[in-house]
């Protein structure tokens, strides 16, 4: 908005309205000092309106050229990058592992492609894509066969072709209805435009009885004039004289003052305030709604237990040499059956599960990228949605080993044997009910829990198909949350004692497997 629009805007308000009609009487009258001292405040406080604003557009321009994607496009055949911005419908666009999707489209290519589409749905699962086509009325969860605007890449490669940007895009026109939503008005705003409405039929009703009361003084002959023009124009002047006086003209500054050091404060917070009235809403909050996954929480799955038929457990041995061969063998299984990574910069790359898998290796000072190198992977079955399940085949001592990860249940279903005690025992009725009395008590508390086997193969198979993933060993389970954020618990207790003593956490578990949830 230009500048001289946003000090225009300050002068629709109630006050200031009832002001400027307070200077104009008084012009009239001929009083030009004070009324040039009401101009002055009236000016200043339009002054530091717009400049507070200014400030905070200029903020807000600085992250979002800060954040602004680029994209990797193909024309005429050569690969160039170029801003986010400049794509049409009809570009043809690169995507690797790691970066956003800067526009809307329909992929023509697809290697192994998984979606966070958190920004968009507020669902933490990445989406497994394809270029397979799909119902014309598919929900928008459901466009496995498209990508989205802000959602971002996390395993895979595609390519798709631009089919819509900017507000035409999906995340652009959840912008548009927020844009489009009637403006309305702050406590403050409401409580000022009432004031401003009494005080003015206060002080007419006040001019109209001073003014009466003066001309009836004047018309029954009490009143000292002798002029009876001269003495209503007297009367007149002096009933307006009364009512530009009970004009608080300071308020409005007043006003404008304390919400700009408000602005200010909040800005020393890392919050940028756009318009000054807000500030003021925040204090006249009643009801916070906020999402779950990368608000509250850290938007980064974290292993925090895993389970070996010997009983559970929070973290491994911190030397790796003391390890059980249960838990090295589970940590085998959770490294090489996984197809995330850590950059060079440190960046983990891929499916937050799987992330999470690695950095739980990490953590227990197991180096993932040195075991992959030790046992390299001859095959693969990638994860699909309807097997949950994802298999591959490494060399163990000369030994073909197929690792298998994937939901309880179905893990459960597909094993014959248990690792229990150094052995590859039979999976009696009574061992299976006990998994699944821990995958269930997992489960209560909101964890996401996977199961971890393997599968002996013949020495002459360089290939795997889904028949093999029949008769595992199971060898245990991991369980793993998106924790809360470090402020979280200490900003609800502050809520709470600012007056907000109904707070309720309404959390929705990970795992499907879970029969009562609250």
């Amino acid at each position: 908005m230009p500048v001289w629009q946003l000090f225009l805007e300050t002068f629709k308000d109630p006050m200031v309205i009832v002001l400027v009609i307070a200077a104009l009487v008084q012009l009239a009258l001929g009083e030009v000092i004070e009324s040039l001292i009401i101009f002055i405040v009236l000016i200043v406080n339009a002054i530091i309106s717009v400049v507070q604003t200014k400030k905070a557009e200029s903020s807000l321009d600085a992250l979002r050229e800060m954040s602004a994607p680029e994209a990797k496009v193909l024309r005429d055949g050569e690969k160039e990058t170029i801003h986010a911005r400049e794509l049409v419908p009809g570009d043809i666009v690169l995507l690797d592992a790691g970066d956003y999707v800067p526009a809307d489209g329909r992929l023509i290519e697809s290697s192994s492609l998984k979606v966070d589409e958190g920004m968009l749905t507020g669902e933490s699962e990445t989406v497994q894509k394809s270029i397979e086509p799909i119902q014309e009325d598919a929900a928008l969860g459901d466009r496995v066969n498209m990508v989205f605007s802000s959602s971002l890449v996390a395993y895979g490669r595609g390519t798709f072709v631009v089919t819509a940007t900017a507000g035409d895009s999906e995340i652009g026109k959840i912008a548009g209805l927020l844009e489009n939503a009637e403006a309305k008005q702050t406590p403050l705003q409401q409580k000022l435009e009432s004031f401003s409405k009494k005080l003015g039929i206060a002080i007419l009703a006040l001019c109209i009885l001073i003014f009466a009361v003066e001309a009836g003084r004047i018309f029954f002959g009490t009143s000292a004039e002798t002029d009876t023009t001269q003495a209503i124009l007297n009367a007149f002047m002096f009933a307006v004289a009364v009512a530009v006086a009970a004009i608080p003209e300071a308020l409005s500054s007043i006003v404008t003052i304390v919400l700009s050091v408000g602005t200010n404060k909040m800005a020393k917070r890392h919050a940028i305030i756009r318009k000054l009235p807000a500030v003021e809403t925040l204090g006249s909050t009643s009801v916070i709604c906020t999402d779950k996954t990368g608000t509250l929480t850290q938007n980064k799955m974290t292993v925090v237990d895993y389970y070996l038929p010997s009983g559970t457990k929070e973290s491994f041995p911190d030397d790796p040499k003391t390890w059980e061969e249960a838990e090295r063998r589970l940590m085998n299984i959770a490294v090489l059956c996984n197809d995330s990574s850590i950059g060079e910069d440190g960046k983990e790359l891929g499916d937050p599960t799987e992330t999470a898998l690695l950095a739980f290796s990490s953590a227990s000072n197991q180096d993932p990228s040195a075991l992959r190198k030790m046992y390299p992977r001859i095959a693969e079955l990638p994860f699909d949605s309807d097997r949950k399940l994802m298999s591959t085949m490494h060399l163990f001592g000369g030994e073909n080993v197929m690792l298998t990860k994937g939901g309880p249940d179905v893990m459960f279903s597909r094993a014959k044997f248990l690792y229990l005690n150094g052995e590859e025992a039979p999976l009696t009725a009574e061992r299976l009910a006990e998994l699944e009395e821990t995958n269930e008590n997992f489960s209560k508390e909101a964890l996401r829990v996977l199961a971890y086997g393997y599968k002996r193969m013949p020495a002459d198979k360089t290939t795997l198909s889904h028949d093999a993933e029949q008769d595992l060993v199971l060898v245990g389970l991991t369980a793993m949350i998106d924790p809360p954020r470090d402020a979280v618990y200490a900003s609800i207790e502050e809520a709470k004692k600012s007056g907000y003593p109904h707070c309720y956490d309404y959390w929705r578990p990970q795992n499907d497997s879970r029969s009562d949830w609250t």
